[in-house]
């Protein structure tokens, strides 16, 4: 077969030869493109766009001392984010709270073939990538234009939810160990206290200094008259004054404030005076550390940094409906070129043989 056979130019004769079925099986793949481009429904996708911030400046202890919020964009925040919104039990939780079941028309829940369908619907539906800006583009796609946009500033929510859980779990276990600090100093607290009044009452201090300067200046008093009354002579009065003298300082004295008391408890109160002071300020340090952790815990600081929120699309993002029908008759005409072209080089060959068989 020589070279010319396979040309271009002989396709020509070809096609004029076989026009009319070629223009029939375009005709029919136009006519059939035009039916399945009017019967695909027009799909709508809402992107949202957001930084992910760096999990440590958002710490609510930093906050709270004057630290700063710093943008994110380090891969593993990249990573981190897009892993959490790709998760299979992030798409069950929309799936639930949008009830796609009714909207894919995919069946019952827990049937294992609807679950499947859903779920794939759901992750062909969702794209969550990595732009050349190190921010996150979050893109849902729907014949719903509003349940689009929707959808994506929910996944969005979720995301930040899940990603302030994974970086603030533990502070959860730090406000426990707070709270049994806390609780821990105020039973002792209360503890010394209660030690410290029964000592007062059982030694009879109530102010050290107050009473010692009491208790010096009184003995100096009576140790004074009763000498004056032994050298007056007057032993009724001096019996009076020793009996009070040695109230004040026998330790069986029958005074409440008594010297020999005094000195035994003072040690004692002392030490429980100094414990009480300690636990007092160590008292309210942990209360304060305690409501601190509790009010960062409970603010809800975003770990997402929103620059753009999903809006309901204004135009349709496929299908591109000519597109369709031009690229099905192409294809239509390229491969009838190239089944007409081997029937004719089929038919040829066959010729050729039936003649070199009569020679």
């Amino acid at each position: 077969m020589s070279d010319q056979a396979y040309s271009l130019l002989g396709l020509w004769p070809i096609v004029r030869r076989w026009k009319n079925l070629v223009l029939l099986a375009v005709g029919l793949a136009g006519a059939i493109s035009v039916a399945v481009a009017l019967w695909l429904p027009n799909i709508y996708k809402s992107t949202a766009v957001f930084f992910p911030t760096n999990p440590e400046s958002t710490d609510p202890d930093r906050l709270v001392n004057g630290g700063k919020l710093e943008l994110g964009g380090r891969s593993e925040d990249l990573d981190r984010i897009i892993t959490i919104g790709q998760a299979q039990p992030v798409a069950e939780l929309l799936i639930r709270e949008f009830d796609l079941y009714r909207h894919y028309e995919a069946g019952q829940p827990g049937d294992d073939a609807a679950d499947n369908a859903v779920l794939y619907e759901f992750s062909s539906n969702l794209s969550i990538v990595h732009n050349e800006r190190d921010a996150i583009e979050l893109t849902f796609q729907d014949p719903d234009k509003q349940l689009a946009a929707r959808l994506a500033n929910r996944l969005v929510e979720v995301i930040d939810s899940i990603n302030q859980q994974l970086t603030l779990e533990n502070r959860r276990s730090v406000l426990g160990l707070y709270r049994q600090r806390y609780d821990f100093l105020r039973t002792e607290f209360e503890r010394s206290r209660q030690q410290l009044v029964q000592a007062r009452r059982r030694y009879g201090i109530y102010g050290l200094e107050e009473e010692s300067r009491y208790m010096s200046r009184e003995i100096v008093r009576l140790e004074s008259a009763l000498r004056q009354a032994e050298g007056s002579g007057n032993r009724s009065q001096a019996a009076g004054l020793r009996r009070a003298l040695r109230g004040l300082t026998d330790e069986e004295g029958e005074n409440l404030l008594n010297l020999a008391r005094y000195v035994q408890g003072s040690d004692s109160l002392t030490m429980f005076a100094a414990r009480l002071t300690d636990l007092q300020e160590r008292l309210v340090k942990a209360r304060g550390d305690y409501e601190t952790a509790d009010l960062t815990l409970k603010g809800k600081i975003s770990s997402l940094y929103l620059v753009q929120k999903a809006y309901p699309a204004t135009r349709k993002s496929k299908p591109i409906r000519w597109l369709i029908v031009v690229g099905s008759m192409v294809v239509t005409l390229a491969v009838a070129l190239v089944l007409i072209t081997l029937l004719e080089l089929y038919q040829r060959t066959q010729r050729r043989s039936l003649g070199g068989a009569r020679a």
